[in-house]
């Protein structure tokens, strides 16, 4: 990428041409009291929309994904796949914050002259599901046979089925808990430490060819870590060198680096991380399992064996208090990615839940 590229126009660029994009015609509340201009919602469909009444299916991305779930959850949408668009109309957007089309750090203010950056307000989880609530309104999607996500986007899930209980029929929510632990903030809090400690992060306000590309690959290269486990790096890497004498696991680990620069945003994962931290379900409701008591959707909680990031432990928390819900392990050595390398796996879960959902419901 060159400086005649800038990230904001390249990201823009390499949008599938299936993107679809919602100027909000009023401005949009944040739970912080501010308000933004001018929201754009970059979005996609699979599907017929005539099959929205009876089988929309809305899938939320993890931190830094996209709408383009067939890139980056291969094998969850196709013929006799988790979700087929031959019956089902399937919708994702890019959350509110990210850089793939919805407004984020890297849009343009209203005035249109400079780009939020880091100006760009706090956001929480539940501004991003008030905002896919608009778009699924224009979209004329007033029920919601399913919301599923995994890590960030299991966050989104639970928090549809407590925001707007009466338009979602059933959740499957994949490598979250039910709040962001101490754990996870720590790890984030430490990979937002790099990027500020890159000499040009500037508060966030920062030149598109002098981006704080050190501190952000120092972040991911943390948060790569955090996302596999013990047993898969040392299967996969061990002692083993390069010709440069390097351990092979030293060398991944910058081209994760490297890679992460070339297609997101610092600003951005520095918004996204705080606002996961905003996760906590009970927040401002109650006791947390009071709370969940009441959340009386079909759910299905999916753990991946070996994550350490948010350990089965946590799945298997909501699956004991969410009343009508079931618990699945994904027995795996590739930590909380494992739900991204195993789909096959996945998507039979999935499938299955389906099916026994719409016999309890055609029962009722």
């Amino acid at each position: 990428m060159t400086a005649e590229a800038p990230l904001a126009e390249y990201l823009l660029r390499h949008l599938s041409a299936e993107t679809q994009f919602l100027a909000l015609p009023d401005p949009f509340p944040l739970e912080s009291g501010e308000r933004l201009d001018a929201v754009t919602v970059a979005y996609r469909t699979w599907g017929d929309p005539a099959n929205a009444r009876d089988h929309s299916i809305l899938i939320c991305h993890a931190l830094t994904g996209s709408a383009d779930v067939d890139e980056w959850w291969p094998g969850i949408i196709g013929t006799h796949k988790a979700f087929d668009p031959a019956r089902d109309f399937i919708v994702c957007s890019n959350i509110l914050g990210g850089c793939y089309g919805t407004t984020g750090p890297v849009s343009l203010r209203s005035c249109g002259m400079q780009r939020y950056r880091g100006d760009f307000p706090q956001i929480t989880v539940r501004d991003m599901v008030h905002l896919q609530r608009l778009l699924l309104d224009h979209l004329g999607v007033a029920r919601i046979e399913l919301i599923t996500g995994p890590s960030l986007g299991g966050m989104q899930a639970l928090e549809w089925a407590a925001l707007y209980p009466e338009r979602v029929n059933n959740i499957v929510a994949i490598g979250v808990g039910a709040r962001h632990s101490a754990w996870c903030i720590g790890i984030t809090e430490a990979q937002r430490a790099a990027i500020y400690a890159d000499p040009n992060w500037q508060d966030g306000n920062y030149n598109d060819d002098q981006r704080p590309q050190a501190g952000l690959a120092a972040a991911r290269m943390m948060a790569i870590c955090s996302y596999r486990s013990w047993h898969s790096f040392e299967n996969r890497f061990g002692r083993d060198s390069t010709d440069d004498e390097d351990f092979q696991v030293q060398s991944y680990l910058r081209y994760q680096g490297r890679k992460i620069n070339q297609r997101f945003d610092a600003n951005s994962y520095v918004r996204l991380t705080q606002a996961m931290n905003s996760h906590d379900i009970s927040r401002g409701r109650g006791e947390l399992t009071e709370v969940l008591k009441q959340l009386r959707q079909r759910a299905l909680l999916v753990s991946v064996s070996s994550d350490i990031l948010y350990p089965p432990h946590e799945q298997a928390l909501l699956a004991r208090h969410l009343p009508n819900s079931e618990y699945a392990v994904i027995e795996s050595e590739f930590g909380h990615d494992g739900f991204l390398l195993q789909t096959k796996e996945l998507a039979k879960l999935i499938r299955q839940f389906r099916q026994k959902s719409s016999i309890i419901s055609a029962a009722a």
